[in-house]
């Protein structure tokens, strides 16, 4: 049996902030998204995802890995986006197993709306209260834990 690691003062004081911001800030972002535009954080950030491919079409497992998700919970959200007519689902022509996903004219508009909120958000919470050597190890720590919770490199922020 191996002993435990207990956190010193100082690990627990950083641990109790870091959860705080865990729990925090995307509770902050969903208000700031609902209220301005009525989408959530993850909504938006799959319109952003899309927005960003060529073609704004991915297929889902690619849309999955650029938000983080599982196939499960991004199939819930698409199911409501394409409801509200932002994105639009079609069998992947290269692999008939496959389902691509289309950011539709109406999906372009809404994330174009939402995004000066959104980045004023994330400068207001995160971004601004750091040092630009802050947003730098920021970043480095960001790495370093990724490389542990998603060690085979399968999520898109794990490749920046």
């Amino acid at each position: 049996m191996t002993e435990t690691r207990w956190l010193s003062a100082d690990e627990r004081t950083t641990w109790v902030r870091f959860t705080a911001v865990l729990e925090l800030l995307p509770a902050a972002l969903d208000l700031q998204l609902v209220t301005d535009e009525d989408l959530t954080h993850f909504e938006y950030f799959t319109l952003a995802m899309l927005s960003e491919a060529p073609g704004r079409i991915l297929r889902t497992s690619a849309l999955a890995a650029r938000t983080n998700a599982s196939l499960p919970r991004l199939s819930r959200v698409i199911s409501r986006l394409e409801s509200a007519g932002f994105v639009a689902r079609s069998l992947c022509p290269e692999d008939r197993r496959a389902t691509n996903v289309t950011l539709t004219e109406a999906g372009w508009a809404k994330v174009v709306a939402a995004a000066p909120g959104h980045v004023g958000a994330v400068r207001g919470f995160v971004l601004d209260a750091l040092t630009a050597e802050q947003v730098a190890q920021l970043s480095a720590i960001s790495a370093a834990m990724l490389k542990r919770l998603d060690p085979d490199g399968r999520m898109l922020a794990s490749e920046a």
